[in-house]
């Protein structure tokens, strides 16, 4: 019988920080505590050209997809996206009316200057100049619409491991008598 309880952890962060990397981690760590889960990538949900404004394609795919998990039980979401802790509303919309949804959010954070850093390191193409401008700009949003609710996590000089360990603990997941 599938419970109708919802566990959602949300990582956000601007481009460079690290949250595909970290959640992966996290994503790891969980397997290795046997916490079943599932990982989505919201940037792909809604990856279309040309963009329609006020489209709700994500929130459909994300609700397509979450049907299926559901199906086979899960009931932990890691979902990883740039503005991810702002978009609370339509994530738990889109898991059901009638889940009862418990979210924490993580708000990855990096300097200026080690975003920069990384994102020169992942953006070979002719877009690296439009990636520091879109981090800039997404690292000043989110410091200041980031509801309260929302764990703070610095990620520059930390490992992954770390930094994916803090987050576990954040969540509640890791601990045993949750898995």
């Amino acid at each position: 019988m599938i419970s109708n309880q919802v566990r959602v952890l949300l990582i956000a962060g601007r481009s460079g920080v690290g949250k595909t990397t970290v959640s992966y981690e996290v994503s790891a760590l969980l397997k290795q505590r046997d916490v079943a889960h599932a990982l989505v990538d919201g940037d792909n949900l809604d990856e279309v050209y040309p963009v329609t404004q006020g489209s709700t394609l994500a929130e459909a795919n994300l609700r397509a997809m979450w049907r299926n998990y559901r199906a086979l039980d899960h009931h932990r979401l890691i979902y990883v996206n740039t503005v991810s802790v702002l978009e609370r509303e339509m994530i738990v919309r889109a898991l059901g009316e009638d889940a009862d949804v418990q979210v924490t959010g993580v708000l990855l954070t990096a300097s200026d200057k080690i975003a920069r850093v990384r994102l020169t390191q992942r953006e070979i193409g002719s877009a690296l100049d439009v990636h520091l401008e879109r981090s800039a700009n997404a690292s000043i949003h989110l410091t200041s619409t980031a509801p309260g609710w929302v764990h703070r996590v610095p990620t520059d000089g930390r490992s992954v491991r770390e930094i994916a360990e803090e987050i576990v603990e954040l969540s509640g997941w890791g601990d045993e008598d949750d898995a």
